[in-house]
């Protein structure tokens, strides 16, 4: 017998039908002798349609300016999960299991203040536990839990992903199984590269960057607390039948298990190639060289909540000027200039000049800590196909390159070639 936390995203209940696909999912563990606890996401399209009432609202109310409160914000988006709870719960009790909603409030999952963006800050787990001892199911509204203001607070997008890897942590669980529209971790993205592989292991940090650096399987928070509590992690599909062959396996289900890297017996040197599309390239140039120039650029734009990435500096010969160049997601661009525009006196620079329309591309894996010529090989590549480099960093166990936006998926297919991912 195991403690299993089980997420369902919205695509997994975008109706009744899917709902109860889900409970059927749900009954198979249930059945098999396990404790279970459920987190589920809103219906799909529906944190869209409540996002879309509350920005509206002030325009009919005739307001000028789109102002809401984000703790009334917050009341409205949550309540897509509380549906979906509610409706869980109903079809599992359909089929003679113990089964009950619960909202972030009630367990309670405590957060900051941050309406709409909250962070948690603590789980008491204890009465989960002692349910789940019990054999009841605990059906839990993701994306949700308790500021200190005792008012409602949402986790931001993607947020259920966080719910299930912080509740799987509070209860002690053996296995987070993450239920998604696809069914594990990949290469690459199949759509661009359909020689894309399934992985069946891959570590907490290689996840982590895939996930900041453009894969959009799991939320980064989750990632990153899985890492922290040592949360064995499964990306699998619920849109195979839960009754099919090796579905109920304990210990090797069909999917992709995120886990410490000790368990990775055999590791690559590349695991993944991730790609993040609409970056912006921003250039300073002709800047002073002296202390706290960027501590001048950078603290303003942080102040301003712009996401700033890659950053190269170059200095001039005589080392007085130098040139600063960075990227910030191509939505921001516009805000990130005037934030410039204000500072222009007290960073010092002659000029700014931006580039919209790039894309930044990572080679991923924990082998590159132990192999050289990883970065040279993908140079090598790109150059190759007549592909232009813009910027580059690197960190233990990444390289991105920022490139040209047309050359996105040539690029992609290049690196996945060269490093023998399309290879099983």
């Amino acid at each position: 017998m195991a403690r299993i936390v089980m997420k369902f995203g919205g695509t997994s209940v975008a109706n009744l039908e899917r709902i109860y696909n889900v409970a059927r999912h749900v009954k198979r563990e249930v059945d098999a002798g396990h404790e279970v606890a459920v987190v589920v996401s809103a219906m799909s399209g529906k944190t869209n349609e409540l996002v879309g009432w509350v920005e509206s609202m002030p325009k009919v109310a005739g307001s000028n300016a789109p102002f809401y409160d984000a703790r009334e914000y917050d009341a409205v988006v949550a309540s897509g999960e509380q549906v979906t709870s509610g409706l869980l719960a109903i079809a599992l009790q359909s089929m003679n299991i113990n089964a009950r909603s619960w909202q972030g409030w009630q367990i309670p999952i405590k957060t900051d203040n941050a309406h709409g963006a909250a962070r948690i800050l603590d789980i008491d787990g204890a009465d989960i536990i002692r349910r789940m001892g019990e054999g009841q199911v605990a059906v839990i509204a993701g994306f949700q839990g308790l500021g200190p203001d005792n008012r409602m607070a949402t986790l931001g997008r993607g947020g259920s992903d966080t719910s299930a890897v912080a509740i799987a942590a509070a209860v002690k669980a053996d296995r987070c199984d993450i239920y998604t529209d696809v069914d594990g971790v990949y290469t690459t993205d199949p759509r661009i590269e359909p020689k894309a592989r399934r992985l069946k292991k891959i570590a907490f940090e290689e996840m982590l960057e895939m996930a900041s650096l453009g894969a959009k399987v799991l939320q980064v928070r989750s990632v990153e607390l899985a890492m922290v509590h040592k949360v064995r992690t499964f990306v699998r599909s619920s849109f195979e039948d839960p009754d099919a062959p090796g579905m109920g396996d304990l210990l090797n289900p069909p999917g992709t298990l995120i886990c410490d890297e000790d368990e990775i017996v055999e590791q690559e040197v590349v695991t993944g190639i991730a790609y993040a599309k609409d970056e912006a390239q921003i250039s300073l140039r002709r800047l002073a060289d002296r202390p706290g120039v960027s501590a001048a650029i950078f603290g303003p734009l942080a102040e301003a909540h712009i996401n700033v990435d890659m950053i190269v500096q170059n200095i001039s010969e005589d080392g007085s000027k130098t040139d600063m160049t960075f990227t910030v997601p191509s939505g921001d661009v516009d805000k990130a200039l005037k934030v410039l525009s204000d500072n222009k006196e007290k960073v010092g620079y002659d000029v700014v000049q931006s580039e919209s329309g790039l894309v930044k591309v990572s080679v991923i894996g924990i082998g590159m800590r132990s192999h050289a010529g990883v970065a040279a090989s993908a140079f090598r590549a790109l150059a190759e196909k007549g592909i232009n480099i813009k910027a580059i960093t690197t960190s233990e166990i990444k390289i991105s390159i920022l490139i040209d936006g047309p050359y996105a998926e040539l690029a992609v297919r290049t690196l996945h070639s060269v490093y023998g991912l399309d290879k099983s």
